[in-house]
């Protein structure tokens, strides 16, 4: 803590990942609701290049709107602590020079995507002992790769969808024998690259004729991609939170995905507020059926190692909750799932952020 006795957070977004401008749209969204009483923010902007730049504490130009923010470079150069002996951060202004940023209480890296929710820069904050908010480098890793996550949710006991998981190299060795497989799902399926967010480079497959092209979209964004079957259910999805000092996780009521006219819950639906989806929430569940979903939420989070937060979204059948995703870094906008599921909880976005830091200051790594 500085002698003002405000906790100095470092504030990480946009990054390299095709969820750049997602990030960053989350970032004004948390700098807005930062008590400045309370907190003093360091904005640390990664450009789509990787370059880690000094931002003004400012979420102008940082919403949602016809085109997605993007951090510039600046001609700034924000660097981390040299060792884990010290959390001070310096910066290297355009003209060369080297100043002191102070040290910082803690990292908050609201980064979508690959290298940033998956557990690279979780990593180089454990390698400078600078405490952080969210999951560790494990549940993150775990929480990006779709074909990871459901092999232990799947040894948890917890129903996933069945799925096929395949590689650019493996499909042109044999493509008949992958397009074998992934008929056996049956139709329609949907078809993700394993490692990304935010809908980007789904596709949902109803004929085998358009099977190629989905694969193409998918391997754009990631070398393996996973083919799914279609479940048909309700789209349900909440929040957890970790418990404090080792209790158990805290879930939130339900919120709802109803699809009118889109085929799918697609970037453009999630950012764009493309018609054909309504966002319900809390959810329409009976007493008994949102317990279960919470059950297995919290079973999801703790198997695989959760911390912080997450999202965790199912389908419904009518007899059975089918897990589709867990979310370890959820689109954090004032108006996004995540956010409003705990507001219906009776958790207001400034008092979630606060838990968020809390959470991130005291857990042990």
């Amino acid at each position: 803590m500085t002698s003002s006795d405000k906790t100095r957070v470092a504030l990480f977004f946009g990054g390299r990942s095709s969820e750049h401008g997602i990030s960053c749209a989350t970032a004004g969204g948390v700098l807005g609701a930062l008590d400045r009483t309370t907190y003093e923010v360091i904005p640390v902007g990664i450009t789509p290049d990787g370059i880690l730049t000094l931002q003004p504490d400012d979420a102008t130009g940082l919403t949602l709107a016809d085109e997605l923010p993007v951090v510039r470079d600046n001609g700034t150069r924000v660097f981390l602590p040299e060792s884990a002996s010290t959390r001070e951060f310096t910066v290297r202004d355009p003209d060369g020079t080297v100043r002191s940023l102070g040290e910082v209480d803690v990292a908050f890296p609201i980064l979508h995507g690959p290298f940033g929710e998956d557990g690279t820069i979780q990593g180089l904050f454990e390698l400078v002992g600078l405490p952080y908010v969210g999951n560790g480098v494990l549940a993150s890793a775990l929480g990006m790769d779709k074909h990871f996550t459901k092999t232990v949710l799947q040894g948890a006991g917890i129903e996933v969808a069945p799925w096929v998981t395949v590689t650019r190299a493996r499909l042109a060795a044999d493509p008949d024998l992958w397009r074998r497989r992934i008929a056996g799902l049956g139709l329609p399926v949907f078809v993700k690259p394993a490692r990304a967010g935010s809908s980007v480079g789904v596709t949902k497959v109803k004929s085998l004729d358009d099977l190629d092209a989905a694969l193409d979209l998918a391997f754009a964004e990631d070398h393996t991609v996973l083919v799914e079957q279609a479940i048909v259910g309700r789209e349900v999805e909440c929040a957890v939170l970790q418990g404090r000092d080792g209790a158990a996780p805290r879930v939130s009521v339900a919120g709802e995905i109803v699809l009118t006219t889109r085929e799918f819950y697609d970037f453009d639906a999630k950012y764009h507020d493309a018609p054909g989806v309504e966002l319900v929430c809390p959810a329409d569940l009976a007493p008994g059926e949102l317990e279960e979903m919470q059950r297995v939420a919290a079973r999801a989070f703790e198997a695989i190692g959760g911390a912080g937060l997450a999202r965790v979204d199912f389908f419904f059948t009518g007899e059975s909750f089918v897990l589709n995703e867990v979310n370890t870094m959820p689109g954090f906008t004032p108006i996004s799932m995540f956010p409003a599921c705990w507001l219906a909880s009776g958790v207001t976005y400034p008092e979630l952020i606060d838990e968020l830091i809390t959470l991130g200051l005291h857990t042990p790594r």
